[in-house]
Order: structure tokens, then sequence, then C-alpha cells
């Protein structure tokens, strides 16, 4: 395993210093934002396609500091029912899926998107229990007329230019659990996977090591997010986990985004890193800052430090001297 980070988090400064800051940490890989959410700040890979040079300078900075360009990050709602927003979001994922391509990168990370409740809405609509039975004719609807066939094509699209697809199993959009995950993966084929983000499944509910197991033993696990959420006991024996308060309003949330570590200890972690091992992932972990508590260096620091001393860098071992 290599330990990677997310670097859109210092989107205000040139790559260059990015690579070189991540380098000085120890860090063997980056995820590269490429459209969608993270931005194009440090990658737009429309100008990397056309123009040469500046693909081969992009190409070169990962070779001067001797990081890994992990994944492509394109996360969006290609499949928005406001057809020019999902227009934009699915233009960014195609280049995105072109320039890894080109790039030898084989992996592009993004959410599975959510469509509205019927062909003229206007926002998306998550469904999150089945009664009324508007609810499962809404998901009806989702499911087999937007998401499934978007993501049949949108995956093959991925399959003909060499790349897998990491979704970001993501509460209000259509994949949001492992099963969900897996559904949409038998409905369109393997070139789709997840990106797991245990920040996004623990205040569901979900445990990880349970998870991963059943992801991993698909072979469904395509990237690791290493990002924590920490469940406010007080909060949450009052109001539940589902919370709709702006994530700056921390004391009064059920859960917030932490740093690894903060919202979980290091045997939790271990029992993480230790399975994605046993389901036979070997691919990177990937450090996502989103800790409203912390600076940006603050957070990366000591999520890095954190995760130097849970991650499983060496292959298994191929044989066993005493058994």
């Amino acid at each position: 395993m290599k330990l990677c980070v997310l670097a859109n988090l210092y989107g205000s400064k040139p790559l260059d210093e990015v690579l070189c800051k991540l380098s000085g940490m120890g860090v063997e890989a980056a995820e590269i934002g490429a459209g969608g959410y993270p931005g194009k700040a440090h990658c737009d890979p429309e100008i990397l396609l056309k123009d040469d040079a500046k693909f081969k300078e992009f190409k070169a900075l990962f070779a001067k500091y001797n990081i890994e360009c992990a994944a492509l990050a394109v996360h969006g709602n290609a499949v928005h029912p406001d057809k020019a927003i999902a227009a934009k979001f699915d233009s960014d994922y195609r280049n995105a899926v072109l320039l890894a391509e080109k790039l030898g990168v084989k992996t592009v990370v993004t959410f599975s998107g959510c469509p509205g409740d019927c062909p003229s809405s206007k926002y998306p609509n998550w469904v999150t229990c089945p009664w009324p039975d508007d609810f499962l004719a809404i998901l009806e609807y989702q499911w087999n007329e937007v998401l499934i066939p978007y993501w049949k094509e949108a995956g093959a699209f991925a399959a003909a230019h060499n790349v897998r697809v990491a979704f970001e199993m993501h509460p209000g959009f259509c994949v949001y659990n492992p099963e969900t995950l897996l559904r949409l993966r038998a409905a369109c084929g393997d070139v789709l996977g997840a990106n797991f983000d245990p920040s996004h499944l623990v205040w569901q509910g979900i445990d990880p090591v349970a998870a991963i197991r059943k992801l991993g033993e698909a072979g469904a696990i395509y990237h690791f997010h290493a990002k924590d959420t920490k469940i406010d006991p007080y909060n949450t024996a009052v109001n539940g986990v589902l919370d709709t308060k702006h994530y700056g309003d921390e004391l009064h949330r059920s859960w917030v985004f932490r740093a690894i570590g903060y919202g979980n200890n290091m045997q939790y972690w271990r029992d993480m890193i230790s399975n994605l091992r046993l389901v036979g992932y070997d691919g990177v972990l990937s450090v996502e800052h989103e800790d409203s508590l912390m600076s940006i260096d603050e957070g990366l620091d000591k999520a890095v430090y954190f995760l130097k001393q849970a991650i499983i860098r060496e292959p298994k071992p191929g044989s066993m001297s005493w058994a």
C-alpha cells in the first residue's frame, strides 16, 4: 500500500509546490482534482489533452518528485435533472477518463450522482425510506430510467479507454453504501467499483470492516480515502444521525468530519487496513482533509503521521516460516 493525498486541499498553490511538500512529508502518491467538485486548479484535462507541451510538463512534475499520480478526482452529478449541470459534469468526467488513459492512470474517482424524481424535476431527490409508496416510484424511475442507462454507457466509455470508475459511496447520491454500489455494478459491469471512504459510512451505522469484506470479496474496491468521522454522542442521542445543519456548526451537529485518528482510534484504523490486505487491496490510502477544526497544514500533518503508523507497506509474504 502507498501513502497518498488528495491534492486539491492545496488548490491555491502551484502543483510543483504541492508535490514538493508532499514528497518532503514522505507521501508516495497524489490524487489530483480534474474537474467537477474537486475543481481544476492543478489539472485541466481539456487543456492537457490538446497541448502536448503542457501535458509533458504536467507529467514531468510527478517524476521530478518521485510521486505517483494514483487517480484523477472528478466528483460530480452527471445525472443531475438540470440538463446543463449534468452536461458539465459529464464533460468533466469524459475528459478525465481520456486524460487518465493518456497518463496511464487506471482510476477515476467520482459519485454515482442522483437524478430528480421525474423528467421535469429541477433538483436531485435522494430517497431514504420506502413509504409512502411515492418514494419507491421515485427510486424505480431514478434507477431504471436514468442511473443504469447512464452508467452502462459511461462505464463502457471508461472501459474502452482502459480506465475504471471508483464511486465514492456518499449520502445524497444513489450509491451511498455497499448494497447500492454492488447493485449498480451488477447492472453496468465491473468497470464500476468503490472509492472506499469510511467517513461517509461510519455515521450511517455501517461497520467499515464488514463493508470492506463485503466489497473486497467481490473485487470491488478500487480506491481508498483516508478520512474520519466523529459521531457526537450527545447530539445524536437527541436528534439521531440525519443532520442538515451546516458543517461549520460543529458544536450542534450529530457528526463531523475529522482527520484520521480524531474520529476513531488507531486500532479501528489498523483493523480497516488489515482487512484491506485480507481482501487483496494493495492500492493507495489517499488522505482527504475535511477537518473543520484544524488548519489544512495541521490536519494533513496529523493524518500523515497517524497513517504512517497504520499502513502496511510491504507486499504480503508468500510463505510463513512458523506454519
